[in-house]
């Protein structure tokens, strides 16, 4: 089913899982991951390339697998290296697989690509054109702007060609800020962007995933959250515990406040959903069913 279809009668609760790196082992942790998060009765999981667009084959697959346990997946595709007939062949895979829905995006260029990086898909709305009506297409968004675009109202100029490109929905890149949703939701939509936008939230129940989610995006940690993340840092059940609570604290807020769904990004850790969907139970019963 389209996830556009679904955002019509409902809001969403959703995951997002990355393809392992290498076969075997890793791979049937996966599918066991993907069987947990099924019994949290999620609308869709979004599966991810890898860097630079290594995985593609494997990301197809896994969202094949997710097609097979009832859920809908949402497989990436990332036209940043990928040449054409790179894109056609992902897209075959996919429909031969029955996965109807795609987050179309350029994607980050690896540190070892050269110059000819993005040189067929230079944009998420170039992919877009290029695909065409083949699949229900989503794109992301950046809550504190791109760090690309010189402006925020630039970066939601492009959300709006998105939206032109063919994008029914938009997904948001992680922020621990509510307020900087609120904003992109006011200026989008003063410049016309009328989709759906899915906020997406990263439990933060490690400190030392701090200095990797700077270097990823760049979100801006509230300073009563961060005192509270260095005071306990070296307490990894505490940590845990605070960065849990941190993210329930911004799910209910933005519920509240109308977000068309949540769009979790749990690090393939099942127990993680798990846990928020423990906390959160009466108030997804409440909101998100049909």
């Amino acid at each position: 089913m389209k996830i556009s279809e679904i955002l019509k009668t409902k809001r969403t609760l959703s995951f997002e899982v990355f393809p392992p790196k290498k076969e075997g082992e890793e791979k049937a942790e996966l599918l066991k991951t993907i069987e947990k998060l099924g019994r949290l009765s999620p609308d869709f999981i979004s599966v991810t390339y890898g860097a630079g667009g290594s995985n593609a084959r494997d990301a197809a697959e896994i969202a094949g697998e997710i097609k097979k346990s009832g859920i809908e997946p949402l497989a990436h595709i990332t036209g940043g290296p990928s040449d054409p007939s790179d894109i056609d062949r992902v897209s075959e895979k996919l429909i031969s697989l029955g996965v109807e829905n795609v987050l179309a995006l350029r994607g980050d260029k690896p540190a070892d690509f050269g110059e000819d990086y993005c040189k067929y898909f230079p944009h998420a709305t170039d992919l877009m054109t290029y695909l065409g009506d083949k699949f229900c297409l989503g794109g992301a968004c950046y809550p504190e702007g791109h760090p690309e675009c010189d402006t925020l109202r630039d970066d939601i100029m492009n959300l709006k060609k998105k939206q032109d490109c063919g994008a029914e929905f938009l997904i948001t890149q992680l922020f621990y800020d509510n307020s900087y949703y609120y904003r992109l939701l006011h200026e989008a939509g003063s410049l016309g962007v009328t989709v759906p936008i899915i906020p997406g939230i990263m439990p933060l129940v490690s400190a030392k995933n701090i200095r990797r989610i700077k270097s990823m995006c760049g979100s801006a940690i509230p300073l009563d959250f961060r005192n509270m993340i260095e005071s306990y840092s070296k307490s990894p059940s505490v940590m845990r515990e605070i960065g849990l609570n941190y993210a329930v604290y911004q799910i209910i807020d933005l519920i509240a406040k109308g977000a068309p769904g949540i769009h979790l990004y749990i690090m393939n850790r099942a127990d993680t959903a798990a846990e928020i969907c423990s906390r959160l139970e009466n108030v997804f019963n409440e909101f998100f069913r049909a």
